[in-house]
């Protein structure tokens, strides 16, 4: 048999033996596996991407009780509408730990923390400034206050111009010639595939988070149905669109009420639509009475509640979350 036959055999016997051995690897630097049914597991083959994995809901809240916050809490807080709306998902994603999954490499995932990711503007009243990423983890025990702090600390190192990891991931990307970043890409969506893709990487980059948070009505749009990215693992993605004034129905009496229009894009693979609807409803609580879930309007930093795990979590609140599932 020649020599270049055996060698090339070799070859074919070696990548076949390292992919089967990275086949039975079931560890992630970003998430826990969890078996799944085999109904559910099935899925993953047959829908093997998000894009095809996809459902929509529509929702929209009073924002009166928003803007009455708002107006109260921008100036004692710093905080906007994004503010709310992020720290509105963490609670949620807190009180529904089963959206705080991913599917990679056709695996279900619990993802190891609570990541928000957001987009901003890097200059304000720039109409030509780029858009920013910012992702950064949830942390229990945090008032509204503290993250609203850490979340404006995190957007003012974006404007500040200097270089982010996103904007170093993007500059590496771009400074490939077409054929091969064509090459490159499917690389590294294989690396992610068998979860050797390393955490330092995974951890920068803004796709691979829990839920994409867009405010529309921060550039005077309305909500639309955003789709769900193939690079990274997010399952869901949710935008807000411009508060504006509608009629509505109010103790049985058509009335002018400001509301504003919510749309989520899910991937139906990490858990069934009634898990979705859970977490949906616990977050649309929470925009309607953020007040209430979020305060911090207290001159003394120390009568502050913290989001999560909050005072009544164990008892009265979860109690009537229970109670609405039921």
């Amino acid at each position: 048999m020649p020599t270049s036959l055996i060698v090339l055999l070799a070859v074919l016997a070696g990548v076949v033996l390292v992919w089967s051995l990275l086949g039975l690897k079931t560890s992630r630097p970003d998430g826990t596996y969890l078996k799944t049914h085999p109904y559910r597991r099935l899925m993953f083959f047959v829908m093997k991407t998000r894009t095809e994995s996809v459902v929509y809901f529509e929702e929209e809240v009073r924002a009166e009780p928003l803007l009455d916050y708002l107006a109260k809490a921008k100036e004692a807080v710093g905080c906007d509408v994004t503010h709310i709306g992020v720290a509105a998902c963490n609670i949620a994603l807190a009180e529904n730990p089963n959206m705080n999954r991913f599917v990679a490499g056709k695996r279900l995932y619990q993802r190891d923390k609570r990541w928000l990711t957001f987009s901003m503007k890097r200059k304000q009243l720039d109409k030509k400034a780029k858009l920013a990423v910012v992702k950064l983890p949830m942390l229990d025990g945090e008032t509204f206050k503290q993250f609203t702090t850490r979340v404006n600390d995190k957007i003012g190192e974006n404007r500040s111009g200097k270089k982010t990891y996103a904007d170093k991931e993007f500059q590496l990307f771009n400074a490939l010639p077409r054929p091969a970043l064509q090459a490159f890409v499917p690389v590294f969506k294989v690396l992610d595939y068998f979860g050797v893709l390393p955490g330092s990487f995974i951890e920068g980059d803004g796709m691979y988070t829990s839920i994409f948070v867009a405010n529309l009505g921060s550039l005077k749009m309305d909500a639309g149905f955003h789709h769900l990215y193939e690079w990274g693992n997010c399952p869901l993605f949710i935008m807000f669109g411009e508060v504006h004034e509608k009629p509505v129905v109010e103790n049985g009496e058509i009335v002018v009420g400001k509301v504003m229009n919510l749309r989520f894009s899910f991937d139906e693979r990490i858990d069934d639509g009634l898990t979705a609807g859970h977490g949906i409803k616990s977050f649309l609580r929470i925009m309607a009475a953020p007040e209430q879930f979020l305060g911090c309007l207290e001159a003394d930093e120390s009568q502050h509640q913290a989001m999560w795990p909050r005072e009544l979590s164990t008892t009265e609140e979860l109690a009537k979350i229970e109670a609405a599932r039921d």
